[in-house]
């Protein structure tokens, strides 16, 4: 099967349900405009460096998000030249990464979108803001004038069973309506960013209207 085949594929099957967001770590400019052609609308990036070396071949339009740790990459990923390109951060989980975000896109003159990264399985070795500190987090990056909160965004612990992600991804989405009710000024509680290919299933029925997909997509890796 094709690339084109399995995007058509996972587009029939979600529907309006969600956005399909195809996770192309290590895949090629070629496989990415494949995707693109067939009608994927965002691509996200865990690593810059995967960015940097199909960005400028890609030859279709998309957007363009970054899903991968900010505290690991955060050099990269706050240079002039990606925050030009990027279109959406998913994984903001610290008020002192959001600070910075929001200087360096203060002198782009750009407001940046962005996700909050809810580590709802509260592992020490996983990003993420804790559940019960995820509030106080919206609260102050909301007052940053170049970041944008548009939603949140989980992985959820790995487990071979999808059912056993399932409290997870209910945990994150209860904190999603209760960040919405609070009416908090300057965010847009719009995306929920939850599963993947062998949990996006489970993500959709418990409220995800972006599904990060790879495998799906694109086929198992060489």
């Amino acid at each position: 099967m094709s690339i084109k085949k399995w995007v058509h594929d996972i587009l029939k099957e979600v529907g309006d349900k969600a956005l399909v967001e195809a996770a192309a770590k290590g895949r090629t400019a070629q496989e990415i405009d494949e995707a693109i052609e067939a009608g994927i609308r965002i691509v996200g990036e865990n690593y810059i460096s995967d960015l940097k070396n199909v960005y400028f071949d890609v030859k279709r339009r998309a957007e363009w998000h970054f899903i991968g740790s900010v505290k690991t990459q955060k050099h990269d990923l706050l240079k002039r030249k990606f925050l030009e390109i990027i279109d959406m951060i998913e994984t903001v989980d610290s008020f002192d990464f959001a600070l910075e975000l929001d200087k360096r896109c203060g002198s782009l003159g750009k407001v940046m979108p962005v996700l909050i990264e809810v580590n709802s399985g509260r592992e020490s070795k996983k990003s993420g803001v804790m559940p019960e500190n995820t509030v106080e987090l919206v609260r102050k990056v909301a007052k940053l004038e170049n970041v944008k909160i548009m939603g949140l965004m989980t992985m959820g612990p790995f487990s071979a069973n999808s059912e056993e992600i399932r409290p997870y991804f209910r945990l994150t989405k209860r904190l999603f309506d209760d960040i919405k009710e609070l009416n908090i000024l300057g965010v847009e509680m719009r995306f929920l960013s939850m599963g993947m290919s062998d949990t996006y299933k489970v993500a959709i029925e418990e409220g995800a209207n972006i599904v990060r997909i790879g495998t799906l997509i694109f086929g198992a890796r060489k």
